[in-house]
């Protein structure tokens, strides 16, 4: 179950094994990451939104007697997304913060762990859209709420967080940055234009949140994970 990315990783992991991958996905999925899929092989059922994604995937693991391999509610998934932090911190080693774009969580509580496991005084930021901001809310309220979700522009960052990436959030986190749609656009922008590196907009919004709140990061070493560059060429999100 994924908007596309994590589809595609899976799609291409089975195909590698010789094994068959279901992924449900939701029909808004941008056209790119659809194509993906299909090229890695991966066997799309397609539903309204995200939020119908959990319901068609109990379905399909149903109806083929299948594993449900979860986009980030998983410790296997989690510890995997961490080794992002890992190399980060191989190739920069003395960083003070560290800042990863948040959806479902999976990608940042790795994140933190392997983070704090190295350098257990560093601060933790996670970046999230404004008209996404559950995670931002549920740690300002103590409590996990997924509602209020809006369409995006970063379209992978439309989860929810689950009970078990809140908790690893709410442990090391220092704030989650919230950043509107025309600051995620333009800071994508510049990322291409000035960094050469092709970077969807889900991956440009810890940069985004850097420019918004300087005073969280001037004068300290910042390491950045830019996540996510499927982008649909045809539809850039500048246009």
């Amino acid at each position: 179950m994924s908007s596309g990315n994590h589809a595609a990783a899976v799609s291409l992991a089975a195909r590698m094994q010789g094994i068959r991958a279901y992924i449900a996905m939701p029909e808004t999925a941008p056209g790119a990451k659809k194509r993906a899929v299909a090229s890695y092989g991966g066997q799309i059922t397609f539903c309204a939104n995200i939020e119908a994604l959990t319901e068609t995937a109990r379905r399909i693991q149903e109806e083929t007697e299948s594993i449900l391999i979860h986009p980030f509610d998983d410790p296997q998934v989690i510890a995997g997304q961490g080794t992002a932090a890992l190399e980060l911190l191989a190739d920069a080693p003395d960083l003070d913060v560290m800042i990863a774009p948040i959806s479902g969580g999976g990608l940042l509580s790795g994140t933190c762990i392997a983070a704090v496991g190295i350098h257990p005084e560093m601060k933790l930021f996670g970046a999230e859209p404004i008209i996404a901001s559950d995670a931002h809310r549920s740690l300002r309220a103590g409590h996990l709420l997924t509602d209020g979700v809006g369409n995006t522009i970063a379209d992978g960052l439309r989860a929810t967080l689950s009970e078990r990436t809140f908790a690893i959030l709410g442990r090391h986190l220092t704030d989650i940055v919230t950043v509107s749609e025309a600051e995620i656009i333009d800071v994508t922008k510049q990322i291409w234009q000035r960094m050469k590196i092709v970077v969807e907009p889900s991956g440009a919004v810890p940069l985004a949140a850097i420019f918004a709140k300087p005073e969280y990061f001037t004068g300290k070493r910042v390491g950045v994970i830019l996540s996510g560059g499927n982008v649909d060429m045809d539809h850039l999100p500048w246009q």
